[in-house]
């Protein structure tokens, strides 16, 4: 994998994470940060994921659906290698 997993691959990991119990919110939150920080562009769904209470599970992986874009499956499998 040279290049690194677009935004709906990682949004894809962190679904897994939460809802298989490797990744808490508190993570999630943190991820929405450092995009808005990074991106030129903010989008809903970032700022709705970095306003969220870390202790709302389920609203944080409600907000991860609206993230677009295609599914990269090989860079999503390491991604998930990488926390087991």
């Amino acid at each position: 994998m040279s290049n690194s997993p677009n935004l709906r691959t990682y949004a894809e990991f962190y679904i897994k994470g939460l809802t298989e119990g490797f990744i808490t919110a508190a993570e999630v939150i943190g991820w929405a940060d450092e995009v808005i920080v990074a991106e030129a562009k903010t989008e809903d769904w970032m700022l709705d994921i970095s306003t969220s209470d870390a202790e709302d599970r389920m609203g944080v992986l409600h907000h991860l659906h609206a993230v677009k874009g295609e599914i990269d499956e090989q860079a999503l499998a390491v991604l998930v290698a990488t926390k087991n």
